[in-house]
């Protein structure tokens, strides 16, 4: 019979001279598979003597026992080996510093927003929200402005289906909506995005617009001007900015300016103002024999770009990444 020492020593060999998982199997069943050479020696047991048998088949077992741990262990080998060089593969250096996400930053026009409602609050302004979506009465007729005011015109104002509710063209029936839910003294501004038929390189459809509103008793026109100018100069931390108010014409307050401001070389048109028309206050139901006020409306739009020196309106909302990356 085949010496069992010699096979132990040659199935211990040659599994520790596999690497390869598949062929390590393959080994196995030379040695400890139904057709393997340990399993053969088993076989032949019935060929020794009796009392040979039990001594034998103990050897056959201990040699069984001892080539299932050689190749548990070279399995574990293999597997350790392929893990490490995977590991080397894949190695990261954990000295270096991460490489992080992209930081966003604020938009240029909500910075200038934001900036916006600082100064007015450190006026004694509150500040104002409404909705978007607003019905025909807020948006014009409570504002003075009739059924058939230009304004009300398609090409003009975005309606919705159901010819009832719009997108507001102007932040101004927030101010109507406060007045309706406040009585006097009132001191508020009114920021948010605002939609008309406009597009060009000072124009969007969608923009933002900030509107003030003061109403107390003995306001006057002198109060206006020293708080648009006050804010102007705040705004552009320059002393040296002039502001002029020219007569114009808006529905909703009597008499009204158009706002405009230098600084030094030319005139740039930053906005309306005017002393808020008796029809509104009556509107509200407010006394206008005892209280008077005067509103503004200002373009943050037209001061982002006068801040930062930007001639495009539309650059602001193109969300080129390559532009506004600069204001942060």
């Amino acid at each position: 019979m085949e010496d069992l020492d010699a096979i132990v020593q040659e199935a211990l060999s040659a599994f520790a001279g596999i690497d390869d998982p598949d062929k390590l199997e393959q080994a196995k069943a030379r040695y400890l598979g139904k057709s393997g050479a340990l399993t053969g020696l088993l076989k032949g047991l019935a060929k020794l003597p009796a009392g040979e048998r039990p001594a034998f088949g103990a050897r056959v077992n201990d040699a069984k026992e001892r080539l299932e741990i050689a190749l548990r262990e070279q399995r574990e080998r293999i597997q350790g080996a392929k893990l490490e060089a995977r590991l080397e593969e894949e190695a990261l250096d954990v000295t270096l510093p991460g490489r992080g996400l992209g930081i966003g930053g604020v938009h240029p026009v909500t910075r200038t927003m934001e900036r916006i409602e600082t100064l007015f609050r450190s006026m004694g302004f509150a500040v104002a929200d409404g909705p978007e979506i607003e019905t025909d009465y807020y948006n014009f007729t409570a504002l003075n402005q009739p059924e058939n005011h230009p304004a009300r015109s398609m090409h003009d104002t975005f309606y919705l289906a159901d010819g009832k509710h719009l997108l507001r063209t102007h932040t101004s029936p927030i101010q109507i909506r406060y007045l309706e839910q406040h009585r006097p003294p009132i001191k508020i501004v009114a920021p948010g995005r605002v939609y008309r038929h406009d597009y060009d390189a000072t124009h969007s459809p969608m923009f933002h617009q900030i509107e003030g509103l003061w109403v107390d008793e003995r306001i006057t026109f002198a109060d206006l001007k020293g708080v648009l100018i006050a804010f102007l100069r705040l705004f552009f931390e320059r002393d040296d900015v002039k502001v002029r108010f020219r007569p114009s014409f808006f529905p909703f307050t009597e008499p009204s300016a158009e706002i405009d401001m230098s600084f030094g070389e030319g005139w740039l048109e930053m906005g309306g103002a005017g002393m808020v028309h008796p029809n509104v206050l009556k509107n509200v139901a407010i006394d206008s024999e005892r209280y008077q006020g005067f509103a503004f409306g200002l373009g943050p739009d037209r001061l982002t770009m006068l801040r930062y020196g930007v001639n495009d309106l539309r650059l602001f909302f193109e969300n080129d990444l390559r532009f506004l990356k600069q204001f942060n």
